[in-house]
């Protein structure tokens, strides 16, 4: 199998985490992580317009074929839920526009699959992305290692997808 370069994504309309990792049969490397922060004064579009084009520059950089990203989760706040919804299509549209192959993963099942229980806190997330990873410190702000988490949930379920 050849090395598979994935961007993983924690979307958020005020943070958004990502990471960029290669993987190779069971070798995992951290290549490069951040966060896309839009103006909070800004409005909604010119913040999506952020998250759009901060996307498309650091898929041209790294040149990644796939994008793993969080699914949107059942939120009481429905104009949250909205927002966010717009802020991931933002992102995906850059993926697609990058013709790379978008996959999304429920927070749970990000959860299941580094914990091995839907439930897991985020320091638990944390904790496995840490040592699977092998970080030395976490990387701050949490959206970050959120994403490396979405981007580990992809490798674990590669070869059932």
């Amino acid at each position: 199998m050849n090395k598979i370069r994935i961007i993983s994504i924690d979307p958020g309309i005020v943070i958004t985490g990502f990471s960029i990792l290669d993987f190779q049969k069971t070798k995992i490397n951290l290549i490069a992580y951040g966060t896309i922060k839009p103006k909070k004064k800004d409005r909604l579009e010119h913040r999506l317009l952020h998250l759009h084009n901060e996307t498309l520059s650091i898929i041209g950089k790294f040149n990644p074929s796939i994008m793993a990203i969080e699914d949107s989760f059942y939120s009481k706040n429905v104009k949250s839920a909205v927002t966010l919804g717009q802020s991931r299509s933002a992102m995906m549209l850059a993926g697609a526009k990058s013709a790379i192959d978008i996959y999304q993963f429920a927070p749970r099942k990000v959860k299941q699959s580094l914990c091995g229980n839907g439930s897991a806190t985020k320091e638990q997330v944390q904790f496995m992305v840490s040592n699977i990873l092998k970080l030395e410190k976490l990387p701050k702000p949490i959206d970050i290692t959120d994403a490396m988490a979405v981007g580990i949930c992809f490798i674990n379920n590669f070869n059932t997808i």
